[in-house]
Formats: C-alpha cells, structure tokens, sequence
C-alpha cells in the first residue's frame, strides 16, 4: 500500500515570485515520488509564507535581521 506524501515548505513571504513556486512545486513532488518509486498523483506539496516578523533566528526577528542589512 502507498502512503500519500505531504511535504510542507515554510519560507518568509515575498521571498519567492509566484513563478518559482510553480518550479518549487514540481520539483519537489518530482523528487519526492521518484525517492519513494511513487505515482506523482500521491504527493502533496504545501508552501506556507511567513512574516518576517514571526520567524526568528539566532534570537532575533528576520524582520530586525534584515532591517540590519
């Protein structure tokens, strides 16, 4: 029996055209049913986008961080 593969992407908005989601998507179902010798059919891809201000690294904003920048 297949299980249905669901890939979930975070990433910070605006980072990405809607173009490159496009790519991003296909790719990724393409890698990811050839890994797992699956039908591209079962394979969910999910891109979420998040503020900059709601992500954080090293203890610090990505909003602050680049506002550093």
């Amino acid at each position: 029996m297949f299980s249905m593969p669901f890939v979930h992407i975070k990433m910070i908005e605006e980072r990405c055209t809607p173009e490159k989601k496009e790519i991003m998507i296909k790719e990724v179902t393409d890698l990811v049913a050839g890994i797992l010798e699956q039908d591209i059919e079962t394979v969910r891809v999910q891109i979420e986008e998040m503020r900059p201000e709601d992500w954080g690294i090293a203890g610090e904003s990505v909003k602050k961080r680049t506002m550093k920048i």
